[in-house]
């Protein structure tokens, strides 16, 4: 069982002053693994102070006192990594796959980071002003479960980069990476103050946050609701804002594409993460004189697809990170098959063979309007849409009919004719023929899917205001 009693705050690991205790589950097994102790809005408010009083002096740090910062805090989360993706697994319940290339991310946002540093100019000449590029101030950092320790590193090394200071509520769920990240990141020897985690509860210590006029930006990623609360909680201290929100990402197959390449692209795209990530390509738009075969294609791929035990390296798709996480993935099965959506593989329940653990089983239905529920709400499991349609532009307007716009899929035998495709799809990231990431581009969503960017140079300037200089 796993117990843990601190918070990070100034500095030091110290005992929150809220009392509440939140139970650690592993949801491959449902069994409570430990628990941990939250803090509350007084907590909040000592971190808050203490990056306050930090703010002062790392705002005039060198631009090399900062690469070097965060090329300590890369070695100490990488010499932690083992650790790291064994607590992915075990409160996670990521697969072996997926959790081992969360646990390298949680380092290398930190060399993105400096790569971006180096190359960056903080003062520019624009006619006869000199535009420097200043500090925003405190930074509150709000982190989801779904991959907590990638976000508090990705997020907090953007801030280090600025010169600004940081508070940071993660995930009450992800308890342990942010123990094992905060014990290394405490290895890095920041100074006082410039980072402080605080575990709780998003309605108390993160209330406090977004409502502190001492915190001048917040960068939260999680639900488009908690998104626009925090919107309107931080209107009164005109907080700059960054919100990396929901989706509803369509993955596009051309009537050209060679389906041997794509069903594979488009399965993986769908369920990524186990299907909660909210980039999952989980709206498939084929063409309805190929329906037919991607049926077929894509029923057998997913039917092969192995839900269960995190630890089996064949295990592509893991447990939900709850009980509610499970039956809200539950009511979606049943509400596409409520809704007249003809089911191909899946369903409702777990796989066979197991009796516990919050696994769903890989999920797909055709014949989908994109007027259903399960076409335009975000489920955040591995259930996916096919939706027929007729030709390019009637690809490219269901695409477009939704309030989310965060990523899209181009799958096409015609490189120029999909990018010509993707150049007209409202999202902020278009992948053409590919899963890849790339840290230096900008990442963030259109419509409902947020505000502001983040990695790379985008990234780094949301944590900056720029202030013109003019005159002898």
């Amino acid at each position: 069982m796993h117990t843990i009693e601190h918070i990070y705050i100034d500095g030091a690991f110290v005992t929150p002053h809220g009392t509440e205790r939140f139970d650690l589950f592993n949801p491959a097994t449902e069994a409570v693994i430990g628990t941990v102790r939250l803090a509350d809005a007084e907590d909040a408010r000592r971190a808050i102070a203490a990056a306050k009083r930090a703010f002062d002096a790392f705002r005039h740090t060198e631009v090399d006192e900062r690469i070097a910062l965060l090329q300590r805090m890369h070695d100490a989360v990488l010499a932690r990594e083992d650790d790291l993706f064994a607590a992915i697994r075990e409160e996670y319940g990521a697969p072996v796959s997926r959790g081992r290339w969360m646990a390298k991310h949680a380092s290398s946002v930190f060399t993105d980071a400096i790569d971006t540093l180096r190359d960056f100019a903080f003062e520019r000449r624009m006619g006869t002003a000199t535009v420097v590029m200043q500090p925003a101030g405190v930074a509150g950092l709000i982190t989801p479960w779904n991959s907590n320790a990638g976000f508090i590193c990705g997020k907090l090394a953007a801030a280090i980069a600025a010169g600004c200071t940081a508070v940071i509520k993660p995930s009450e769920m992800s308890a342990l990476q942010t123990k094992i990240v905060t014990e290394a990141l405490h290895e890095a020897n920041a100074p006082a103050g410039v980072f402080n985690i605080v575990t709780g509860r998003g309605d108390v210590v993160g209330a406090e946050m977004v409502a502190s006029p001492d915190i001048a930006k917040i960068s939260f990623t999680g639900s488009t609701v908690v998104g626009k609360g925090i919107v309107r909680a931080g209107a009164d201290s005109l907080k700059r804002v960054t919100l990396e929100l929901g989706g509803k990402s369509p993955s596009i197959v051309l009537d050209d594409a060679d389906f041997a390449k794509a069903v594979p692209l488009v399965t993986a795209a769908g369920f990524m993460n186990s299907g909660q990530a909210c980039i999952a390509g989980t709206r498939i738009l084929v063409p309805r004189s190929r329906k037919a075969e991607f049926e077929a294609m894509a029923k057998a791929a997913v039917e092969a697809i192995l839900s269960g035990d995190p630890g089996n390296p064949a295990t592509e798709v893991g447990p939900m990170v709850s009980a509610k996480q499970w039956n809200r993935v539950q009511g979606y099965i049943r509400k596409g098959i409520d809704e007249g959506a003809r089911l191909l593989a899946g369903g409702e329940g777990r796989p066979d063979g197991h009796g516990r653990g919050w696994l769903v089983r890989p999920t797909l239905f055709t014949d989908v309007r994109n007027d259903m529920t399960i076409a335009r709400e975000e489920i955040f499991g591995p259930v996916l849409s096919i939706i027929a349609y007729d030709n390019d532009e009637e690809a490219i307007a269901i695409a477009n009919d939704t309030s989310y716009g965060l990523q899209a899929y181009v799958f096409s035998s015609d490189t120029d004719r999909a990018r010509r495709v993707a150049a007209r799809i409202d999202a902020g990231r278009v992948l053409v023929n590919t899963l890849a990431h790339e840290p230096k581009a900008p990442f963030g969503g259109f419509k409902q899917s947020g505000l502001g960017r983040e990695y790379g140079q985008f990234g780094l300037e949301a944590y900056l205001e720029p202030k013109a200089v003019l005159g002898q």
